[in-house]
């Protein structure tokens, strides 16, 4: 298929961008994506241009880093998959791709479609783990017993990969599926109680230090992730911090 790809240039964090339009040919509706995109940086590099930068490391849907916001919407019109993941099969003959970086104050543009994530995690870093005494008198995790509802959950929100394509969605660039999963995977586990309400506390006042917007409960967050994080995890969230504020 023959395509019109329309994306976002910009040379540096200070620099002014602007959209540049490409054509590539013969792309299979086999290739993924980000191969396609391989195949418009080779048509570039061979004519001397610059190739667009982009993000990219396991091509698995399991890193998070190929965040793009295709035709409007994050990671393109497939469901359920990271921009990895999305095929080429997805578009027709001769349509027009536009192509942007993720936008959100929290989540500044590097280059061209690489946007600085590191926003994430700091919030993980203020309280995303638990602390485990190592020092020869640890318990065996499987000596706790939990039960297999709050395993199943736990596990649902820990498969988060910290995308950002919930921020990129939300209109008000809101990061809390994001730190709702990350707070639910030990809220709901034994292992999580101990430092519960500091862990909650912490990671929402970074989030909020770091520019994100508030929840309006819209659930293009949810629809939108490739994961299929449930904003379940926003009113567990918002449950921990009232217990904790209350302490």
């Amino acid at each position: 298929m023959n395509l019109t790809l329309k994306i976002w240039r910009q040379k540096d964090a200070q620099s002014k961008g602007k959209m540049e339009t490409y054509k590539v040919n013969d792309i299979s509706e086999h290739m993924s994506f980000l191969e396609m995109m391989d195949v418009l940086n080779e048509q570039l590099v061979a004519s001397g241009d610059e190739p667009v930068a982009f993000d990219h490391d396991c091509r698995e849907g399991i890193c998070g880093m190929c965040s793009m916001y295709i035709n409007g919407e994050a990671h393109g019109p497939d469901r359920g998959v990271t921009t990895c993941q999305l095929h080429m099969r997805m578009f027709k003959d001769g349509d027009t791709i536009t192509i942007e970086p993720f936008r959100a104050a929290a989540f500044p543009v590097i280059k061209d479609l690489v946007v600085d994530r590191t926003s994430f995690e700091r919030i993980q870093q203020a309280g995303g783990y638990i602390s485990v005494n190592t020092s020869g008198n640890t318990q065996d995790a499987n000596a706790t017993p939990i039960s297999k509802h709050a395993a199943d959950e736990a596990m649902d929100a820990a498969t988060c990969i910290g995308c950002g394509a919930c921020v990129a969605t939300c209109k008000n660039s809101s990061a809390m599926l994001f730190v709702g999963a990350k707070v639910s995977q030990y809220a709901l586990l034994p292992q999580g109680q101990v430092e519960a309400a500091d862990r909650v506390k912490n990671m929402v006042a970074q989030m909020d230090l770091e520019g994100f917007g508030n929840c309006t409960n819209t659930g293009a967050c949810e629809v939108e992730c490739p994961k299929g994080i449930s904003l379940d995890n926003i009113a567990r969230m918002n449950r921990e911090l009232i217990k904790a504020s209350v302490k």
